[in-house]
């Protein structure tokens, strides 16, 4: 189970908690399976991802193959059906995953579209002042969140503080919100603190690792123990449609301590990504 969880960018905790029972379903399919379109709730899978990397592949922008069907991948399904001449229906079926495999294998290698338009997004520097943030914290760590909410106010940035309990609802509000970047918060029994950004195998949100560097960069004079930069699937990272970061920190009394030093440091890092939102990265972190 570990291994899995590893594996799958989730938490590592050997148990099969409700993320890694959803993350064992969606690794049972394979691009080919099922009819894939666009539907309420969204379907959700590794086909869905082989198919969102594979229109990324070839040109047709659908978004980060975070194994969600939702409406870029059926714009991007539509389009790649209209120039393939197959019936432009938004449904992925037989036909249309031959033909994609076969453009595919004619379409040679790079980062795709997608990983293109992400590092176009974040490439010019802007300034906190009147920048979107939303802060979120997942319980235990509601002074935090506030303190740190309260300080980039106070140096001019547009703030929405949620508490909501599940992942998809925060990731939902900070997207409804038009948000630049997300900060959550979650806590660790544990003395390690972790700051984690979107990636998988295929993609890595450059945005978001780049304000993840920042955060740690600035935690690691703070923080007892120095904070891990790691790319992660967890679903408030996935669901988001900015860049976004998850500091899990412990233990809760702690941090709690620091409150003012960490809303201090947080505060700074995500000024500095604001300034310059794409700095050289080392592929070692």
């Amino acid at each position: 189970m570990s291994s899995f969880q590893s594996a799958r960018g989730l938490h590592v905790s050997g148990a099969c908690d409700e993320p890694t029972w959803l993350a064992i379903i969606e690794a049972g399919y394979t691009l080919g399976d099922r009819l894939l379109l666009l539907n309420a709730p969204m379907l959700r899978g590794d086909d869905i991802a082989d198919l969102q990397r594979s229109l990324n592949h070839v040109g047709f922008d659908c978004g980060r193959p975070d194994g969600i069907f939702g409406p870029a991948a059926g714009r991007a399904l539509v389009d790649f059906q209209q120039n393939s001449g197959l019936t432009a229906d938004g449904i992925c079926g037989p036909q249309t995953v031959r033909t994609l495999r076969l453009v595919s294998r004619q379409s040679g290698s790079g980062p795709g579209v997608a990983s293109i338009r992400e590092a176009e997004s974040v490439r010019e520097p802007s300034s906190i002042v009147g920048l979107r943030v939303v802060v979120g914290q997942f319980g235990g760590l509601s002074s935090i969140a506030r303190s740190l909410s309260r300080a980039l106010r106070e140096q001019g940035a547009t703030v929405m503080s949620t508490d909501e309990y599940e992942a998809s609802a925060q990731a939902a509000a900070a997207n409804r919100f038009g948000a630049a970047a997300y900060i959550g918060f979650d806590a660790r029994v544990d003395p390690c603190s972790i700051v984690s950004y979107f990636a998988v195998p295929s993609f890595e949100s450059v945005g978001g690792r780049s304000l993840a560097t920042c955060i740690v960069e600035e935690l690691s004079t703070v923080l007892d123990s120095q904070p891990q930069l790691n790319g992660m699937r967890l679903p408030v990272l996935r669901e988001t449609r900015m860049p976004a970061v998850l500091c899990s920190v412990g233990p809760v009394r702690s941090v709690v301590d620091k409150t003012n030093l960490l809303s201090t440091a947080m505060t700074r890092a995500i000024s500095q990504w604001s300034e310059t939102p794409m700095p050289t990265l080392d592929s070692d972190d």
